[in-house]
């Protein structure tokens, strides 16, 4: 998905179908087939930690089906002053989420048009300062719900309600994991800031006390100069 990252953590959600192994391989789209096994399921979630250079860009891509609903967030948890430049481009090459420098920022596209969607993360702006961001990207295939439905109706069974359910619990599942997602990278952000914080009170203070300490010293010792006294011989 991503040409480049440090950390990669990938979650995976899928729902095996009740069909037989014959009537699944008839279903397979060959254009599906060229696809890596994890773009074919009903949902991909997948979280990402990216270090971005100083006075670099860095574009991931991520493959959304013709339908699905495609959902990405950011956030920069460590370095510089806490922003950089988001922007996503679509498959046809326009951007349809402009630049902006921020803290966090999220875009969602209830129905793609299918392809691979650019995420841009952008720290030209900064010259001496690296970022350290959190990228949170799902794709979410509601249409195979439908597919499902079908699937399980050619046997004959009503599940109307069932597949309402099951939607239903899908797109809360969604929904807690973008909240999980934003809330552990507010807990990593103030984590850093309370590392970077801490770091600076105990530099600036031992530099404090150097200072004390050396002003100290000199004023012991030019006080103990003025009351030194020379030997001098009486005159006869």
């Amino acid at each position: 998905m991503a040409p480049r990252c440090l950390l990669f953590c990938l979650f995976l959600v899928g729902l095996p179908c009740l069909i037989s192994p014959q009537q699944q391989a008839s279903t397979v789209d060959p254009q599906e087939s060229t696809l890596p096994w994890y773009e074919t399921l009903p949902a991909v979630a997948m979280d990402y930690k990216v270090h971005i250079d100083p006075g670099k860009e860095d574009c991931y891509y991520q493959y959304v089906n013709p339908g699905a609903t495609f959902y990405v967030s950011f956030q920069v948890l460590r370095g510089g002053d806490g922003m950089a430049g988001f922007a996503v481009r679509h498959p046809n090459g326009q951007i349809i989420h402009p630049y902006q420098w921020k803290q966090n920022a999220e875009f969602q596209d209830q129905s793609s048009t299918g392809g691979y969607y650019a995420v841009c993360i952008d720290n030209q702006f900064s010259r001496f300062a690296a970022k350290l961001v959190n990228l949170y990207i799902t794709v979410i295939r509601y249409d195979e719900w439908d597919k499902f439905s079908k699937e399980v109706e050619d046997m004959d069974l009503s599940v109307q309600n069932f597949t309402d359910t099951i939607r239903g619990v899908e797109r809360n599942i969604q929904d807690m994991l973008q909240y999980q997602h934003y809330a552990r990278s507010n807990e990593a952000r103030h984590f850093n800031t309370l590392l970077d914080n801490n770091r600076y009170v105990q530099t600036w203070s031992i530099a404090q006390i150097v200072v004390i300490s050396c002003t100290t010293i000199l004023q012991v010792y030019f006080v103990r100069k003025l009351f030194d006294v020379k030997n001098a011989r009486p005159r006869a």
